[in-house]
């Protein structure tokens, strides 16, 4: 599922190239027909992210939410876009201004729905602190972290506590502060809860900078290759079995709420 990173990535490129202008908005799959009615022809305003939400409000008043799930996303296309491929849920064109005409399919989303200013707002509210939006507090989060039984590795993914952290951000920010994913809420220091938000916000940012979740270290980037060709090394996401990359331990592995658990032993005592 793609991380908080890739929806600021979205956001941004979409309010760079579609913002200020009309765009025509359509569903050649015709699933969100009735939604893409109700604002194609409208300026879009503001395209911004909330954690793994995507957020295109319009002149109007109207806002379209996205969530893309596991295997939602967005291809980008010049213009004039070619014949709708597979099952395209949204098809955004913007008009041609001073940048070039750019368009834009979205395929496989969770959710694609229009929303008004209120329930914007209630979604919003039910989420945690976003790292990656400008004023988010950590503190927000850390009253729910320190208060909770819950493992430290089921806090991170619970997006009303953190909004934006996945599975990839979860495994490696553990592994960079050598906490065990099994440690209670309770068990953390708010110094240890500090260094980790602080942590987060700078890789988070890295990743929307450069697209990829760079987490490894300089000094421990080498050796065993990444999980997969076009990825960034990681030091235990995908790696069990293989040894830890600082002390030599094999990487465990294990379920934890249904979703891929990743650490080293050693370095993140229980």
């Amino acid at each position: 599922m793609p991380e908080g990173h890739t929806l600021h990535r979205l956001a941004r490129l979409h309010q760079r190239r579609l913002a200020g202008g009309v765009v025509r908005v359509s569903s050649p799959q015709g699933k969100f027909a009735a939604g893409a009615a109700q604002v194609d022809g409208r300026v879009l305003t503001k395209a911004e992210a909330w954690g793994k939400h995507l957020l295109h409000h319009y002149d109007s008043g109207l806002v379209v939410h996205v969530h893309l799930g596991l295997y939602g996303t967005f291809t980008e296309s010049g213009l004039p876009m070619p014949e709708p491929v597979g099952q395209v849920r949204m098809r955004m064109i913007g008009q041609p201004g001073p940048q070039p005409g750019f368009g834009t399919d979205l395929r496989g989303p969770t959710v694609c729905e229009v929303l008004l200013a209120p329930e914007v707002t209630a979604l919003t509210e039910r989420l945690g602190p976003d790292p990656l939006r400008r004023g988010a507090d950590p503190d927000r989060a850390w009253q729910r972290v320190h208060r909770s039984r819950r493992p430290i590795g089921a806090l991170l993914l619970d997006q009303k506590v953190v909004a934006g952290i996945g599975n990839v951000y979860r495994a490696e920010v553990l592994f960079r502060h050598g906490i065990s994913p099994h440690r209670p809420g309770t068990g953390l220091t708010a110094d240890e809860w500090t260094a980790m938000w602080t942590d987060l916000v700078e890789l988070m940012r890295v990743g929307v900078r450069v697209g990829k979740m760079v987490v490894v270290r300089p000094e421990h980037d080498h050796g065993e290759p990444a999980y997969a060709p076009d990825r960034p090394r990681t030091y235990v996401y995908r790696r069990q079995g293989a040894p830890c990359r600082l002390c030599g331990t094999p990487i465990a592995h294990q379920l934890m709420q249904a979703r891929n658990l990743f650490w080293c032993p050693t370095c993140q005592p229980s």
